[in-house]
């Protein structure tokens, strides 16, 4: 209703400002008064266009001018539709413009102004589209054979479910993106500095399977076409009137979503390997002491220990131990990808007794201690100000509406008593 109103006001508003210029032919202007006008301002400012029109009128019968003339005739033809008289203005003094000499009239009139230069435009259109389908092509099939290679490569690492629960988004992106611009990233020469930049995100959020540094910016540059196709699918299947203003903001939104999306998966890993580490921590001990070497206690806790980021964690761990790396340098690395204080002091503790040979069965069990301890005390942090964060909704929700179900009823009976 309210876009009905709208539209009916436009229109209400264009019919007024269009009618004195075709008024009845007794209403005249005073043209002296226009010029003496014109002459003050130094320029058309100021002028209605009504005015404007009398002036070009005025400057092709008296001092024919075959410029104004053919303003004139523009000036009437931006009104011709289903408007006889204005047509018959147009006609006339296009065809005064080009007795007078001026040759974009001419060829307005001949008909040839209108279709000039679309030759041009037609072939050169048709040139661009081939060379985009060129390049399409040539992208596509250059290196399919690389690619489906690489694709089976990928897909022993990572299957279909990990992929999965990483958000639909990136599972129906991930196809596009990899195919059609990880390529493009990886030829670009600025990709050591991508690659150093989000290295250790995607290790934080526990991605590097999922994807490469390299992958990641294809996928911040895939969202940023992405996100806009989506919006005007949706847009023309709901049958919405959304204003195509909005693609710019969604491209831009679009480039930035995939780093509040690892942001978010970095912070979610965190608190997983928190709430899990005293309990993981314990099995630990426990088996170093019953007499198990480091790589099978941490193996143990995988067996025994329900799936986590931290298992994880511990599993990448035992797979650079097995294939060459010492046990300080695979702590520090998963110091490095976690990047944790928990870890961080986990991982320093044991590098320290093992440079010194000491027994780690104790350290562990006291690092248990303090981490439950500190776990505890976030957990009480956290119950304290869920006090002053309620505080809020419930001065400017609750509050509010138990004051109307209570102070509504004395309303209505005080009204209905007067």
């Amino acid at each position: 209703m309210k876009t009905l109103l709208g539209g009916f006001i436009v229109i209400l508003v264009f019919i007024t400002s269009c009618l004195p210029i075709f008024a009845q032919d007794e209403e005249t202007i005073n043209t002296e008064t226009i010029q003496q006008k014109e002459v003050r301002t130094g320029s058309y400012q100021g002028l209605s266009r009504r005015e404007v029109l009398k002036l070009y009128e005025y400057s092709c019968n008296v001092e024919n001018q075959a410029g104004n003339c053919y303003q004139a005739a523009l000036e009437y033809k931006s009104f011709m539709e289903d408007n006889p008289k204005a047509q018959k203005k147009y006609a006339e003094f296009l065809s005064l413009a080009c007795a007078n000499g001026e040759k974009m009239a001419c060829l307005e009139k001949e008909g040839k102004l209108d279709h000039q230069g679309s030759a041009r435009l037609y072939w050169a259109a048709l040139i661009c589209i081939g060379l985009a389908v060129f390049l399409i092509a040539r992208t596509i099939f250059q290196d399919e054979d690389q690619f489906q290679a690489q694709e089976k490569l990928e897909d022993n690492k990572v299957t279909a479910e990990e992929i999965a629960k990483h958000g639909i988004i990136f599972k129906f992106s991930r196809p596009f993106f990899k195919r059609y611009f990880s390529s493009i990233v990886s030829n670009m020469k600025n990709k050591k500095s991508i690659r150093e930049k989000y290295k250790r995100t995607l290790a934080a959020a526990g991605l590097t399977n999922a994807m490469t540094p390299e992958d990641f910016f294809a996928f911040k540059l895939f969202l940023i076409i992405g996100f806009p196709i989506t919006f005007l699918g949706v847009r023309t299947f709901l049958e919405e009137s959304w204003p195509l203003s909005l693609i710019p903001i969604i491209s831009v939104v679009g480039f930035f979503y995939p780093d509040f999306w690892v942001k978010g998966k970095i912070e979610q890993r965190q608190k997983e390997i928190i709430m899990n580490m005293p309990f993981c921590v314990d099995m630990l001990a426990l088996s170093v002491e019953a007499g198990l070497d480091f790589i099978a206690a941490m193996q143990k806790v995988n067996d025994k220990a329900s799936k986590n980021a931290l298992t994880e964690e511990f599993e990448i761990v035992i797979k650079e131990i097995r294939i060459g790396a010492s046990r300080a340098e695979a702590l520090r690395n998963l110091a490095w990808r976690v990047d944790l204080i928990q870890i961080s002091s986990f991982s320093a503790t044991l590098v320290a007794a093992d440079s010194v040979g000491a027994s780690i069965g104790p350290i562990l069990k006291a690092l248990s201690a303090e981490i439950r301890q500190k776990r505890s005390s976030e957990i009480e942090k956290a119950g304290a100000t869920a006090a002053t964060k309620i505080l809020f909704p419930m001065m400017f929700l609750i509050v509010p509406a138990v004051m109307i179900m209570v102070a509504a009823p004395l309303v209505l009976e005080f009204i209905g008593a007067k």
